[in-house]
């Protein structure tokens, strides 16, 4: 299978990205889950679950009579994701590889959820409408997704601004939406969902793993910028560095993007 529109960098690296962004982002999604509902003996699907960390989220939330599944393109990140479920003693998860967007629907999910997945995709919808198909009636789809407009900065780091157009160049070459966030409603009653709710979260520190991992992210998207031609090796090397630097300036104000939270419901009938 071919997945050249994930522009971040997979494997292990990718895999130590993604153990920060799932603690940057883990207070919000838990609360996500508590507002939405998520309870035990549910059966959940995980589509593109990097290494697992929400997955076994929702797996210890709906406890050892829940089930719960992870998706994912990439394999070494599952290898990881299923030793670290065992080593934690979750016998109600499995990980499974899986291409959303080439995958037959397995219908009977209570709920399916996808964080930072649909901006990548050249077919969000119809990867929405795969999900719908894969839940009960009344069940709930549960997205979260960037909208990379809304990054913040104080006072003013030039590296921030050219992070945040490489990134939105980058996503848009190969064919997402590094802006999706707010279409994420849309979306989900294009396809046929009902009672959509949403909520938007952004993290924003002077110092720690928010600004961290902006300047991991563009490390990360480095071979995807030198490969569409967006700039050189020379100007991608400098703001890796000034972004690692910003990270350190406990006097800077660094958000992250703007985060849309979205949930929806397949109809009874």
């Amino acid at each position: 299978m071919q997945h050249d529109h994930y522009i971040i960098r997979g494997g292990v690296e990718g895999r130590e990205r993604l153990r920060i962004l799932a603690r940057v982002m883990r207070p919000t999604t838990r609360s996500l889950f508590d507002r939405v509902g998520i309870e035990a003996r549910m059966a959940c699907l995980d589509v593109g679950c990097g290494g697992g960390d929400v997955t076994l989220d929702l797996a210890d939330l709906v406890g050892p009579e829940g089930r719960v599944v992870g998706w994912d393109i990439d394999e070494t990140k599952l290898g990881l994701a299923r030793s670290e479920a065992a080593e934690k003693g979750f016998g109600n998860v499995e990980f499974h590889i899986s291409d959303i967007g080439q995958s037959e629907a397995l219908p009977g999910f209570d709920v399916v959820y996808a964080r930072f997945l649909l901006t990548h995709l050249k077919d969000p919808a119809g990867a929405l409408a795969t999900m719908r198909q894969m839940l009960q009636p009344g069940g709930v789809v549960i997205v979260e997704d960037i909208d990379f407009t809304g990054y913040f900065c104080y006072p003013d780091a030039a590296a921030l601004w050219r992070y945040v157009e490489l990134y939105t160049q980058a996503v848009r070459r190969r064919g997402g939406d590094p802006n999706i966030g707010p279409r994420l409603p849309g979306l989900l009653l294009d396809v046929g969902f009902e009672k959509v709710r949403m909520n938007v979260v952004q993290p924003a520190e002077t110092e720690g793993e928010v600004k961290l991992l902006n300047a991991i992210t563009m490390e990360n998207i480095a071979d995807c910028v030198l490969a569409e031609g967006l700039a050189t090796r020379h100007e991608v090397e400098r703001v890796i560095a000034e972004m690692y630097e910003l990270s350190r300036d406990s006097r800077t104000v660094v958000s992250g993007p703007r985060v849309v939270q979205a949930w929806g419901y397949r109809p009874l009938s």
